[in-house]
């Protein structure tokens, strides 16, 4: 499949869990698979925080080999690719898909899911879904955690690259431009929604017995970090100590400096899709925040995640994890800030845990290959 043309459309609805997936995908294809490709997107601004290279004005622009184009309405005229990936269910824009059936040889069509644990994903993998208006099929493919879905994203040297990184420890924090950890106190990332869980957490780290370092990088996190603490300056590269709590504020993170801040601290707070499988492939404990839904519609997805990264936890471990994910989700019995000290307990268990899981996803064939394989025989 070398030298074929993808295109890959995405449609910004979670600012950057959206974007930076599909950002990781092109870049990969092109690196790894020797593929054109094609990035569509509707919010070039969020792509922009991400690669700070992205030129805003230009109509198209190729970086780091993806051609990045903005998709706007009306669509323009252009030439069909090989291979056309709606990511997360995005629809295409209909002069494109008239575009598509009308060529001879019709492209292999993806439907690029969400990532998900639930079981349903692995019976529904690989589903065709013939168009009803068009002679066109398009098939369904799934990110996931089992041989039975499309695996997970991941760089040919970035399991490498991790345990580089994590064992010169003091070289981390220098490329960062942050200091060391002092002795005893514990590094914790936090990227995470509004969360009303976040407040009274961040005053139990204030006044626990426990040194913490909370880093936050630009977003709604420090937002709400700087709110809670509002006689303090949290401009971007400011840092203060309230108790054994110190917040440093980081400016936001390009995909690459964000992987290594993950791989540095002893603890990270995820949200979304992008930086949620990322903390998996750091190798250290997590806690993940997943995209709010109406209805509570989320509980289940991040349910069955839970089940399935919690098989292998032994108690008390198992209940700690599952009660204080639940809380900071919103649906726990008590607050986070009541179950932290009896998760936070187990970091020891959790470490050994994190480093487990990461080694058993990496068994795996990455999605990026699955995905080029999967379309080379519709081809």
């Amino acid at each position: 499949m070398r030298g074929r043309n993808w295109d890959i459309f995405c449609r910004v609805i979670d600012n950057f869990g959206d974007i930076g997936f599909c950002w990781r995908l092109a870049r990969q294809l092109v690196a790894e698979h020797d593929l054109r490709v094609r990035l569509w997107v509707d919010d070039r601004a969020s792509l922009n925080r991400l690669c700070p290279e992205v030129n805003m004005a230009d109509v198209e622009q190729v970086l780091q080999g993806v051609a990045i184009r903005h998709w706007t309405s009306p669509f323009p005229p252009v030439e069909i690719a090989d291979v056309v990936i709606e990511a997360f269910a995005c629809e295409l824009p209909e002069s494109y898909l008239a575009a598509m059936a009308a060529r001879p040889k019709k492209p292999a069509w993806i439907n690029l899911e969400y990532l998900s644990a639930e079981n349903w994903v692995s019976e529904n993998h690989g589903l065709a879904s013939p168009q009803p208006r068009m002679p066109l099929t398009k098939y369904f493919f799934f990110p996931g955690f089992t041989p039975y879905t499309g695996g997970l994203l991941r760089e040919k040297n970035l399991v490498r690259q991790r345990t580089a990184w994590q064992a010169d420890p003091g070289n981390a924090w220098q490329h960062l431009k942050l200091p060391p950890a002092e002795a005893g106190e514990i590094s914790i990332s936090l990227f995470c929604y509004e969360n009303s869980a976040l407040p009274d957490l961040l005053r139990c780290w204030a006044a626990g017995k426990t040194r913490i370092r909370c880093l936050i990088p630009a977003g709604q996190a420090l937002t709400q970090a700087a709110s809670s603490f509002p006689q303090q300056d949290l401009a971007i590269g400011a840092a203060f100590r309230q108790g054994n709590l110190s917040v440093h504020a980081l400016p936001f993170l390009s995909q690459e400096l964000y992987d290594r801040l993950l791989w540095s601290c002893d603890l990270n707070f995820v949200r979304g899709e992008d930086s949620f499988v990322r903390a998996q492939w750091a190798a250290r404990p997590f806690v993940w925040q997943i995209y709010p839904q109406g209805h509570a519609a989320h509980h289940a997805k991040l349910e069955a995640f839970l089940a399935l990264y919690c098989t292998r936890l032994e108690e008390p471990a198992k209940t700690a994890c599952r009660q204080f994910w639940l809380a900071w989700n919103g649906f726990g019995q008590t607050g986070a800030d009541q179950s932290w000290t009896a998760y936070w307990q187990q970091r020891g268990t959790l470490a050994t845990h994190a480093s487990q899981w990461a080694a058993h996803l990496s068994e795996a064939e990455d999605m990026a290959s699955q995905l080029v394989r999967f379309c080379e025989n519709l081809l």
